[in-house]
């Protein structure tokens, strides 16, 4: 490898570099809002599928149903989460031209 082409992948680094940060800071700033239940409850999670809220309609509170209420905000919570899993994903295709990036996943669990 000469030196002209280590200094084209370096310089293409450094873009994918910036690509990236831009990609974050993006993702930082966005939220997902999602409501299960027929709207009794929202669960809204970060770019990043961190929770950030919850709101639970009072009539979803039926102390004889409990787990009804548990099923509901785990619905929510999920689906925000797989949102945001999306528009990263999205996003990083977008900021790497679709090239694959190992560890990626790992952002979400996955």
């Amino acid at each position: 490898m000469d030196i002209k082409n280590l200094q084209q992948i370096m310089q293409l680094s450094t873009q994918l570099q910036s690509r990236m940060a831009e990609v974050q800071e993006r993702l930082e700033r966005q939220t997902h809002a999602v409501t299960s239940g027929g709207g009794l409850v929202e669960a809204t999670v970060d770019g990043k599928g961190t929770m950030v809220g919850v709101r639970i309609d009072p009539a979803a509170v039926d102390p004889a149903d409990v787990e009804m209420l548990e099923d509901l905000v785990l619905a929510a919570v999920s689906q925000a989460q797989k949102r945001a899993r999306e528009a990263m994903e999205a996003e990083m295709r977008q900021a790497t031209g679709g090239m694959p990036l190992p560890g990626l996943g790992s952002l979400f669990g996955s």
